[in-house]
């Protein structure tokens, strides 16, 4: 050991060993900073979603034509003024269904199974009905937002059910 060794260790007398160990009263004071902002965050979040949740567009929309959209086939879209992803399916029993395209259980893409009658949700197996939105299986905790179809000719219209609260 040199002299400045000796010199630092007389200036700063710290035992490496206590000092990498932390009280319980620090630790539940780090505790309850982590916590109180958490609890701050999550009441900010559902503050916006109670008193800022923007309108849903209640008019129809034009999404396309009949035939364009085969039988098992499918055509993605959004709404005018929204940026959530929709799903428009023509089963194989010749009906038109619309749904949001987000699994209720973690937001993961659903796309129809052709031929089942269903909706599948790759990310954790989760399965919807395609003319209800009702889970089937897995970890779903509720049915897809479905959107009421209507058509004028040749043409197919969605638009948000009218009993639908925002």
């Amino acid at each position: 050991m040199s002299h400045q060794d000796k010199h630092w260790k007389k200036d700063f007398p710290i035992n490496r060993s206590q000092a990498n160990q932390v009280s319980r009263r620090d630790f539940a004071k780090l505790l309850a900073v982590v916590s109180g902002g958490m609890v701050v965050g999550n009441g900010v979040i559902a503050a916006k979603a109670a008193f800022f949740n923007e309108p849903k567009n209640e008019k129809k929309q034009k999404i396309c034509a009949k035939n364009e959209i085969p039988v098992g086939g499918t055509k993605s879209f959004v709404l005018e003024n929204d940026t959530v992803p929709y799903i428009l399916i023509h089963t194989e029993e010749g009906e038109f269904y619309a749904y949001e395209q987000k699994c209720t259980h973690l937001s993961c893409a659903v796309y129809y199974k052709p031929g089942t009658l269903t909706i599948e949700c790759p990310c954790h197996n989760g399965w919807f009905d395609v003319k209800t939105g009702n889970v089937i299986q897995g970890p779903p905790p509720r049915p897809l937002k479905k959107l009421d179809v209507t058509f004028e000719g040749n043409a197919i219209y969605v638009q948000h059910p009218k009993n639908e609260t925002v």
